[in-house]
């Protein structure tokens, strides 16, 4: 079936000596595989390469046999030509922890238009804004709408956060995080992309994304913690 999508790319792995495989979030199909053969072999095998780097937004079209194997680009092109992410070091280094993230979050191979939709938005947010500290936390937080497991908020005047039933406690359990971390993710909880950027500290930032990716290791079988983390810990340090 000949598909045409935009897609988000989450991972490109080389296989070989000269292929790629490539996880892409699709628009309209969800999560794809794709195999790029010979990607490292041809005069135009680094512009070829400049399509999937981290987050990049394509449009694509590809032959979907959707047989739980590979599938083939038949065209691609940049959707969105980023002016800056690639290109600062801060903005780079969240890209790269953020596709590590979506690339062990998203599981499912069914299209998730609300979810596409709003990456798509705070990508396009990111490139085109400087203040940018707390980007990270409020999409992590944020994705957990569209995933499943965002903080049941009705009970949000109780002083402690149970991280493994997703709500707000009266009483510490040892599944609640304490008092001072309940109220970073109180005041998180408020925070949009637009917000003051220094409303956090940086050791206040390293805790509440403690916080978000334990969350993120409780709600989602099999998540893991990206390699990228220390990285962006000392980025924002």
């Amino acid at each position: 079936m000949l598909v045409k999508t935009k897609a988000i790319v989450l991972s490109a792995l080389k296989y070989q000596e000269k292929s790629l495989i490539v996880k892409c979030f699709t628009q309209s199909e969800g999560l794809k595989s794709y195999f790029v053969p010979s990607a490292f072999s041809t005069k135009k095998s680094s512009q070829r390469i400049a399509y999937f780097q981290p987050l990049n937004i394509l449009e694509i079209e590809a032959n979907h046999k959707n047989k739980g194997s590979l599938e083939h680009f038949k065209e691609v092109k940049i959707s969105v030509p980023y002016q800056t992410l690639n290109l600062e070091i801060v903005k780079s280094t969240i890209v790269i922890f953020l596709s590590e993230v979506l690339h062990h979050a998203i599981k499912e191979e069914e299209k998730n238009e609300s979810l596409f939709a709003f990456l798509e938005t705070a990508l396009i947010w990111l490139d085109t804004h400087d203040e940018i500290a707390n980007f990270h936390l409020i999409l992590l937080l944020e994705i957990t709408k569209f995933l499943g497991f965002y903080p049941d908020d009705s009970q949000i005047n109780f002083p402690f956060f149970d991280i493994s039933e997703g709500h707000f406690a009266l009483h510490q359990s040892m599944n609640c995080i304490n008092m001072q971390e309940t109220l970073l993710l109180k005041k998180l909880l408020e925070l949009k992309f637009d917000s003051s950027q220094k409303f956090f500290t940086a050791s206040e930032r390293q805790i509440l994304l403690k916080i978000l990716l334990d969350y993120y290791v409780i709600h989602l079988v099999g998540f893991k913690k990206p390699k990228s983390l220390e990285v962006l810990k000392e980025v924002f340090s």
